[in-house]
């Protein structure tokens, strides 16, 4: 049957075991399968193709961008072929002066940023790990800066997909709003490419802000940190950044890096400023609050290289954890709670982690209430781990939370939607059933359809 695909796609399927291996994994890697193929995308027209070729062998497709998910969405359940969108790579259009650009899937942002920088311009979302444009509307990403600039589902303004089939279909408008027709731009962001595959993306540019502090803020116990946090945000500073991390994190940011940073847990915090008076007064504005809230040591970075140094402690720390572990896998767990139950959560993280014997590392977007934690495990310690898991994701919903904040659903977090959706999950089975009868785009991820 592949030999098909072949004579439709020459030289861009591969049957290699390394190129299958690459691809039957995400970042966590606790789930592994190859898939039966991977077909290297350039274009629309072999994504056309290969979701042509699909529907006619009724043979499964997972689109893959940079391999950086976390919760399983691009592993193979078994028989589908990976569509490799990362050779997509071109910025196709920057237009500054309606703040906009216009990129094929496989951009990375640190590539779009490249691309828009000397526009005066930037790109906000960033997740830390370098991922493909495509990839984060499929996921519907965010990260550090979503409390001043939201996340992937705010900046992206139009799509062009591809439906099972390959027929081609543009959502949304290069606008910044619009009242036409069903919301499809929205739905398809966050879908995890169980319902099309995109091939161009048009999203929002930013302003680079003109005067950039960071600090570092160290306090004896995690909830003085999350006290300075809350603190924080009701004051209504300018905040582009708010990012918790605990201990354990530091102790591995330390190990990792060579740094030799306090090993209590530490508040990360970035503000984009107006003018430089302004940064100076918020900047001892935060401090102030800090200091109320019990901080220990408050270490400020103001030029570029110091920045980047204090924020590469924030964006290696899965890297740091897993070099502090190495024999161990992974799990890789987040929630969100509106912002005044954030405190209560890292408070019961603590809990059952002790309760449980799990080393946990605490990490979050503290500013809108995204709580994350890393889990090492060993393997007598797979069954407690995921009740560590349920019992987070138990709590975060019975205080008004979600199961999960940016990671999505993928296959890892399937069991809690309807928990967390009641019957709305119907709803969501049957948009994935007119779209995508066969179940060939993604199968098994985020939910099934019935049989």
């Amino acid at each position: 049957m592949l030999e098909s695909l072949h004579a439709r796609l020459p030289g861009k399927v591969s049957e290699r075991a390394a190129d299958l291996e690459q691809h039957s994994a995400d970042e966590t890697a606790a789930l592994r399968r190859p898939p039966a193929a991977v077909v290297f995308a350039t274009d629309r027209h072999d994504v056309v193709t290969a979701l042509a070729w699909s529907q006619e062998t009724r043979t499964p497709v997972i689109p893959y961008g940079a391999g950086t998910s976390a919760e399983g969405h691009i592993v193979p359940l078994g028989g589908e072929i990976a569509l490799d969108l990362s050779g997509m790579d071109r910025v196709l259009a920057v237009c500054p002066e309606d703040f906009l650009a216009v990129a094929q899937p496989g951009v990375t942002r640190t590539a779009l940023n490249r691309a828009v920088a000397g526009e005066g311009l930037l790109f906000p979302v960033d997740p830390g790990a370098d991922a493909s444009i495509g990839g984060m509307a499929a996921t519907n990403a965010s990260g550090t800066t979503t409390v001043r600039y939201g996340g992937m589902r705010s900046n992206v303004l139009a799509l062009e997909a591809v439906l099972p089939g390959g027929k081609v279909i543009r959502c949304g408008r290069g606008v910044r709003k619009t009242s036409s027709g069903y919301d499809l731009k929205d739905l398809f962001v966050g879908s995890a490419g169980t319902l099309a595959v995109f091939t161009e993306l048009t999203v929002a540019l930013h302003p680079q802000p003109a005067h950039v502090h960071a600090q570092r803020l160290v306090f004896g116990t995690v909830a003085g940190a999350v006290a300075a946090a809350t603190a924080m945000m009701a004051s209504a500073l300018p905040v582009a950044r708010l990012e918790l991390v605990d201990t354990l994190s530091m102790r591995a940011v330390n190990r990792h890096l060579g740094t030799d940073y306090p090993e209590s847990p530490a508040l990360f915090v970035e503000m984009h400023c107006s003018s430089e008076a302004a940064l100076d007064s918020e900047a001892e504005e935060v401090a102030a609050l800090a200091w109320d809230s019990g901080v220990l040591k408050v270490a400020s970075a103001r030029t570029a290289a110091d920045r980047a140094a204090l924020w590469s402690a924030r964006h290696q720390l899965f890297f740091a954890v897993k070099a502090l572990y190495p024999e161990r896998r992974y799990l890789i767990t987040d929630t969100a709670v509106p912002l005044s139950q954030v405190a209560e959560m890292v408070r019961v993280t603590e809990k059952e982690a002790d309760a449980l014997g799990l080393d946990v590392v605490i990490a979050g977007h503290v500013a809108d209430g995204n709580v994350h934690t890393i889990v090492p495990v060993a393997p007598e310690q797979a069954d407690r781990a995921r009740e560590f898991s349920d019992l987070l994701v138990e709590h975060a919903l019975s205080v008004g939370g979600t199961a999960t904040g940016e990671h999505g659903i993928g296959v890892a977090k399937k069991k809690y939607l309807r928990l967390e959706h009641g019957d709305a999950v119907d709803v969501m089975t049957a948009v994935k059933a007119a779209i995508d009868p066969l179940g060939l785009l993604n199968p098994g991820k985020i939910l099934d359809l019935p049989r």
